[in-house]
């Protein structure tokens, strides 16, 4: 797979900065304040005050975790990193302002589907499955990933209809301790 022209670019100018040439990182980040502002506004449509703020927390998350950077990956994939956990951390916060019962619309824009990032959750997803017992990883995979119901669930495993409901709740309560202890 080539690398595109601004992964290019951005790490040529990164690297660049990295062993002290202070011009190179001045346009790196100024190249990548502007490549931010694209990723993060297709994210956030309609919260441009929020792109911004955003935008500036990346430039300085980046900048304080620079030494974390390993110059044989993708640079653009650690900055997209970097910057959907800082969008992470805005949605959460604002959240936390506003009332936690409105379910937000379906077909809000807020965040724009790609390849990579679908190609990066179904990974990361499988590997959380991975880690639970099959009495809680199969419920979960049927009923939740395939859509199967509760009744055909218990049938193709055999398992009892409330063991399957048992293995959900506990399952999807065991993934979301393991993620939130891996921040």
């Amino acid at each position: 797979m080539a690398k595109s022209e601004a992964e290019l670019r951005l790490h040529g100018l990164f690297v660049r900065g990295l062993a002290g040439d202070a011009a190179a990182y001045r346009s790196f980040l100024e190249q990548l304040a502007s490549h931010l502002r694209a990723f993060l506004a297709r994210r956030l449509f309609g919260w441009p005050d929020e792109v911004e703020d955003l935008v500036q927390e990346c430039l300085l998350a980046m900048h304080n975790q620079r030494h974390t950077y390993q110059p044989d990956q993708p640079l653009t994939a650690w900055v997209h990193a970097i910057a959907r956990y800082k969008m992470i951390d805005l949605l959460r916060a604002r959240a936390g302002r506003e009332a936690l019962h409105d379910p937000l619309d379906d077909d809000l824009a807020v965040f724009a589907e790609s390849a990579t990032e679908a190609s990066d959750a179904r990974r990361d997803l499988a590997g959380l499955l991975a880690t639970l017992p099959d009495r809680h990883r199969l419920p979960i995979v049927h009923t939740r990933l395939e859509g199967l119901s509760v009744a055909e669930t218990a049938r193709l495993t055999g398992m009892s209809e409330s063991a399957v409901k048992v293995g959900v709740h506990r399952g999807l309560k065991a993934l979301a301790q393991k993620i939130r202890g891996s921040r």
